[in-house]
């Protein structure tokens, strides 16, 4: 059982709550004094879901801020750490970099994997050790994780795989299918894991192809996670190739939907956002990333009046803090609009809580309700940032990742006292990514 000084629920931010947790869910929750229970300070929220991660990309930081570019620039730099990686040394980074994420408060991670094959592009002797590596990471790391297993078959619109490229691909959609499926067989019924699909992009898989991934996503009910207008270079060569947007083609081809997220969704036209709103599609906002990439500002409140529903990720892990993912889709669409006040701060952390954690196929997570996943996420009031802040205001605006002292994910307590049960993160983040330099 555990005492939260403050906690956030749906009726809005309450003092003196009582948490009780059985089968890492929650039982019961009350208000009175702490008793024997264990006191949380600070005000506690739910989990958070981080619906968009590339772990390798974690490889890169402070390495690809230096001089100049633009995202293709990058993405050289990218593809040469994704060379470098094993079964062994990818659990070795990824667990690292999922321990960071529960220092951070999330609980739950979508992972983009696309990185699948050796280095000339064969199967490992399991086609999927590099999938099995990221769920043991996360696992061991303490969070839930939706692993987005990407199809991956060109090297752009009408253009053949390069050298490192080969080690994503399965040849076609059916080949994927057939590999997916397999991961999926394998995790029947755990609850901690969840299979869904990607479609990496228009520009590594063609609109013929879709379809096929689609439908795994309906068969079994599984998220289906897409990049979308990251680049505005994509949605030119997408006009050119198919007389239509990447939002039109994806809506051509059946791939949005209710189970569906459009990652980045930088570059929309208004038919592009109506699509998404009528579809029931998600849009996943990776502002940190995005900003580090120069690739632009996204228009999420346009979307959310539309009917997509907004979810948050730290994509290349330029940091990790859903915090700062939250207040910077208002901060940067104030820079866009000249204008404040876009998102409450309320609907900013829903964005990273309930609805994250829904996108990735984990609805009964992301709300301090009995029945839900016992996630619980405290973070301090008494820093040098968020002293003398109130309420939610505090977290989104205030607060950074820094600020999270205690995480507790589906009952299992993870962090303490700012501490992972894991050991210092540090040191294990820097052997890991030493060994791909």
């Amino acid at each position: 059982m555990y005492w939260c000084e403050q906690a956030w629920l749906p009726e809005g931010v309450t003092d003196g709550v009582l948490v009780e947790i059985e089968g890492g869910r929650i039982a019961r929750i009350s208000q009175g004094p702490p008793g024997s229970a264990e006191r949380l300070a600070g005000l506690t929220v739910p989990g958070l879901a981080n619906a968009h991660s590339h772990a390798f990309h974690r490889a890169l930081r402070g390495s690809t801020q230096e001089g100049q570019g633009d995202f293709w620039t990058w993405r050289e730099r990218m593809y040469a750490v994704a060379g470098k990686l094993d079964p062994g040394s990818y659990l070795r980074l990824a667990r690292a970099v999922y321990a960071e994420m529960a220092l951070a408060g999330v609980t739950c991670v979508g992972e983009f994997h696309y990185l699948h094959h050796g280095e000339d592009g064969r199967p490992y002797d399991d086609p999927n050790a590099m999938g099995h590596a990221l769920i043991q990471a996360a696992r061991d790391a303490g969070l839930r994780i939706a692993l987005l297993d990407t199809c991956y078959l060109s090297g752009g619109i009408g253009a053949p795989l390069t050298d490192t490229q080969r080690r994503f691909t399965d040849g076609d959609a059916e080949g994927w299918e057939t590999r997916a499926e397999e991961l999926v067989a394998a995790y029947d019924g755990q609850p901690d894991v969840e299979i869904g699909a990607a479609i990496h992009s228009v520009r590594a898989v063609p609109p013929e192809q879709m379809p096929v991934v689609a439908e795994f996503s309906h068969r079994n009910a599984a998220p289906l996670h897409v990049h979308v207008s990251e680049q505005q270079a994509e949605n030119t060569a997408c006009i050119e190739m198919y007389a239509a947007t990447p939002v039109q083609v994806l809506h051509e081809r059946g791939v949005l939907g209710p189970r569906s997220t459009a990652v980045h969704a930088t570059h929309l036209t208004d038919v592009d956002i109506e699509l998404l709103g009528q579809s029931g599609s998600y849009v996943c906002m990776c502002p940190t990333t995005e900003r580090d990439l120069a690739d632009g500002v996204g228009p999420a409140r346009a979307a959310a009046d539309r009917g997509a529903s907004i979810t948050l990720g730290s994509d290349s892990h330029a940091v990790i803090d859903l915090f700062e993912e939250a207040r910077a889709v208002e901060l940067d669409e104030r820079l866009a609009t000249h204008t404040r006040g876009h998102w409450r701060a309320d609907e900013l952390l829903t964005a990273a809580t309930v609805t994250g954690h829904t996108s990735l196929g984990f609805p009964g997570a992301g709300l301090l309700v009995p029945g839900a996943w016992a996630d619980l996420v405290s973070v301090r009031l008494d820093s040098v940032r968020t002293a003398g802040a109130r309420g939610l205001e505090a977290v989104v605006y205030a607060a950074t990742a820094a600020d999270v002292h205690a995480v507790v994910s589906g009952g299992r307590r993870v962090v303490t006292e700012g501490r992972h049960v894991l050991g210092d993160v540090g040191p294990m983040l820097i052997e890991a990514i030493a060994a791909l330099r």
